[in-house]
């Protein structure tokens, strides 16, 4: 059925704002009319379908998280907690959705099973923190344990973004600089080399830099072409599941970046683990939604078989270190941790000591990259440059 998104005074005076679902809009006029509201305007509501598209920044929803946990700490009432937030929400996507929890609660659905209708708004680990807090009597702290989470997520993805930055910069500069010198400033030369060319006497590098600016004068829209179609077919690729399962294959591959690729998933996976076990999830629960979090097949793949094997009744370390994914030290915490009965909090200091060692690494390897891209850059000026420049030398030496 369709909703509706309405504004409504009632019989005081207050403004009144909420979702109705009903066939028609005057169907859903009656409805209002039923609840003693007096209409002031009535909307098609955004669908739900809509609604899961729109994605909600992490930054937001930590702050949210924070705000619905302050109010309910403070004494506030679930309902009246989330009118206020709803109406408080700045984001479009978020008070829509806000709205419908409310909603949907008040009308006696548990708020996990509301949340779950959003995956795009909450994930799967804040739907089963909830649902623990729910069914534990801590959800406040379930909530502001959530907020912290998604925080250092947020800040974990803010930091990787900004080192990696500047040398995408630098690349971008360098391409824009070599570009221009090929096609603006080689072809003056070419009069100055065409005695040189006709008597075989031109160098290979200076023939084959002047082939080239020629090439990209001429039909400069062949690699224009070339890198749009390439990148409309790794999109392409890497939107089939075959596609990102060799994307995530080659992230954790590739020289120099691809043990902080894997760190930083296993990261993710055991911070995620620790804070559900914290908050009561059962392990198996935790453990399906902790792979999912980690944000990469081949791991997921190997958590997967991990948890096959406590269903059997084995322990969690020994699938992990066959695997071969795990560094042995975090397998080793894991292992110790089992047998003392303290994994929720160990998997959370695994995390963490995992993300400072990794950002340790990544920022000594984009200290390294910065220069390597300069050297590259100036040597392919270095090139421009020396195959013009030994031609003119050599025809001033044999005047």
């Amino acid at each position: 059925m369709p909703e509706f998104a309405y504004t409504a005074r009632d019989l005081s005076g207050q403004k009144k704002t909420g979702v109705l679902t009903a066939n028609s809009q005057h169907e859903a006029l009656v409805q209002l009319d039923t609840m003693a509201l007096m209409p002031v305007e009535i909307t098609t509501a955004n669908s739900a379908a809509a609604v899961r598209g729109k994605k909600v920044s992490g930054q937001v929803m930590a702050n949210a998280y924070n705000q619905l946990s302050s109010l309910l700490r403070s004494g506030v009432p679930l309902l009246r907690a989330l009118t206020v937030m709803s109406q408080q929400a700045t984001k479009p996507a978020l008070k829509v959705v806000l709205e419908e929890v409310k909603t949907k609660v008040e009308d006696g659905e548990p708020l996990p099973d509301v949340m779950a209708r959003y995956p795009r708004v909450f994930n799967n680990m804040a739907v089963n923190m909830v649902r623990a807090g729910t069914e534990g009597g801590f959800l406040e702290d379930a909530l502001e344990r959530v907020a912290t989470f998604t925080e250092q997520q947020e800040d974990l993805k803010g930091r990787a973004a900004g080192a990696l930055a500047y040398p995408i910069f630098l690349a971008c500069v360098g391409t824009a600089v070599v570009s221009v010198l090929v096609i603006f400033f080689v072809p003056k030369f070419e009069p100055l080399f065409a005695g040189l060319r006709e008597q075989g006497q031109l160098p290979f590098a200076t023939d084959l830099l002047l082939g080239f600016s020629a090439f990209l004068q001429s039909y400069w829209f062949v690699p224009i072409v070339g890198i749009v179609f390439s990148l409309f077919a790794a999109v392409a690729f890497l939107n089939t599941e075959r596609g990102q399962y060799t994307l995530d294959y080659v992230k954790i591959k590739v020289p120099m970046f691809g043990k902080i690729f894997l760190n930083l998933a296993v990261a993710r996976f055991c911070r995620v683990l620790g804070t559900l076990l914290q908050n009561g999830v059962p392990i198996l629960r935790s453990l399906d939604i902790s792979r999912e979090a980690a944000g990469n097949q081949i791991l997921s793949h190997s958590i997967e078989k991990a948890s096959e094997n406590i269903t059997a009744g084995e322990k969690l370390a020994t699938p992990l270190s066959s695997s071969g994914h795990f560094p042995n030290q975090v397998v080793e915490m894991i292992s110790v941790a089992e047998e003392s009965n303290t994994l929720d909090k160990v998997m959370v200091q695994i995390s963490d000591s995992l993300e400072k060692t990794t950002f340790r690494r990544l920022d000594m390897m984009v200290r390294l990259l910065e220069p390597l891209m300069l050297l590259l850059m100036a040597g392919i000026v270095f090139f421009i440059v020396l195959a013009l420049m030994v031609p003119l030398l050599n025809s001033a030496g044999t005047v």
